[in-house]
């Protein structure tokens, strides 16, 4: 019995090749969707990063006007300043902060808290701020003589006397909010103050700092974190 040829026609053919490019096809317009929902990802995160940057210059902003508002009768006196770029109020006269080689808080500087620490408080547990505010930072700093130990032990001792001092004139209604966010922070001589021509403002150097750091600035810097580990 002989065996039935069959020859196939042109559709026929070609019916195989036809599904192939059905699936390739396919499988081009599933890609061109998964890259398309990548890339609105990667937009939308950036517009959120981007939201968080006005979000940290318009707090910035209006809370160093507000403190300049407050305090602008104040600074002089108690040779402070308040810097915009880092929302600090700098007091820099350490003759009347402590005595040398000392922790113990002079009766000049008491006086001068028991003014500024309620109204700064006052002020950055407002309505308008609590929110943003992830941390009240107390900071120590020496000048260079001595070693980096001994003065990180004495600036960490002074921020701690610092910290005791201003918790004691919390009211209840505010001691937890203030609890959960201020710390008393040494940094020895890590930090120093120079002179235009580059050598070491001793003074200057010495000196105590309220800082402020808002929730957006902790997301602007995880921001700059994840970037560097993308590099």
């Amino acid at each position: 019995m002989r065996k039935k040829i069959v020859i196939l026609g042109p559709s026929e053919e070609n019916a195989f090749s036809l599904s192939t490019g059905d699936l390739m096809a396919g499988l081009l317009f599933i890609f061109i969707l998964l890259l398309m929902g990548a890339l609105l990802q990667v937009q939308e995160k950036a517009e959120q990063d981007e939201q968080i940057v006005k979000n940290y210059d318009r707090i910035k902003t209006q809370l160093y006007i507000d403190l300049e508002e407050e305090f602008k009768d104040d600074l002089k006196v108690w040779n402070a300043v308040i810097d915009s770029t880092n929302l600090i109020v700098r007091f820099q006269e350490p003759t009347t902060l402590f005595d040398l080689n000392e922790s113990t808080l002079k009766v000049k500087f008491k006086d001068i808290l028991d003014d500024f620490f309620p109204r700064y408080l006052r002020l950055i547990s407002s309505d308008q701020y609590k929110d943003n505010i992830e941390e009240i930072r107390i900071e120590g700093h020496t000048d260079s003589r001595g070693t980096y130990e001994h003065n990180m032990e004495l600036s960490q001792g002074r921020t701690r006397a610092v910290l005791n001092y201003c918790l004691v004139m919390v009211d209840s209604v505010l001691y937890d909010w203030t609890v959960a966010r201020i710390t008393a922070n040494g940094l020895s001589s890590s930090h120093l103050i120079f002179n235009k021509d580059g050598t070491e403002n001793q003074e200057l150097s010495r000196r105590v700092e309220f800082r402020i750091r808002t929730n957006a600035e902790k997301q602007l810097e995880e921001i700059a974190e994840k970037r560097l580990k993308v590099k």
